[in-house]
């Protein structure tokens, strides 16, 4: 059975309820030189302050993280080490600071754009690298700066696009990527089987 959700329940759902619903949904950015529109196949959920010591908000807000205190449905755009502008859906009511990392997904429109994006941060050789990585999913959708805090609601120049929800017989669940500490045990990454767009799967070391 598949079921439909609205932007509208963002705010009422808690990033791990959001999370395998966001699997199959898509991303359009408008940024810049032209439209990318993204199919999302793999995601990352992290909780708020004191729940998840993977999380930016375990402890407390911050100037860096301030919009994952905002009400769910907005993007959250932070810098991973010093390089790549990592994209977030903001889930939750205002104040509660969760948020789903965009890890992977499938260029659908866009391809072009998206491939000349890519050419500038690193070597890509495979349509199925363009948006493998929330690194490389960032740079084929033109995240940056000052994207951090805009409504996904369509008003903005980034806007989720949701319908049904995946089958939950086509998504599976792990651990999170490279997430170390307390919060490396939490299975809290969600993705779609057998898409070749998933990223490798690399669990922290205890």
């Amino acid at each position: 059975m598949t079921s439909a959700f609205a932007l509208t329940d963002l705010p009422h759902l808690d990033p791990l309820a959001l999370a395998p619903l966001l699997l199959g949904q898509r991303v359009k950015s408008c940024v810049g030189d032209g439209e990318v529109v993204l199919r999302i196949t793999e995601v990352e959920a992290y909780l708020g302050v004191g729940q998840d010591p993977g999380s930016h908000a375990y402890r407390g807000q911050t100037a860096r993280n301030s919009t994952m205190f905002a009400p769910g449905g907005h993007l959250y755009v932070y810098r991973s080490y010093g390089i790549h502008w990592c994209g977030n859906v903001v889930a939750g009511a205002a104040g509660d600071a969760g948020g789903v990392l965009l890890r992977a997904g499938e260029v659908t429109t866009g391809q072009d754009l998206a491939w000349h994006r890519r050419a500038s941060t690193g070597v890509i050789r495979r349509d199925v690298d363009l948006a493998r990585g929330p690194g490389r999913l960032g740079a084929a959708m033109a995240f940056g700066p000052d994207l951090d805090g805009i409504s996904l609601d369509g008003t903005g120049p980034v806007s989720l696009v949701v319908g049904s929800a995946s089958p939950s017989r086509l998504i599976g669940r792990t651990t999170r990527t490279g997430v170390s500490g307390a919060g490396r045990t939490l299975r809290y990454r969600f993705f779609l089987k057998g898409e070749p767009t998933v990223s490798v799967h690399r669990p922290a070391k205890e």
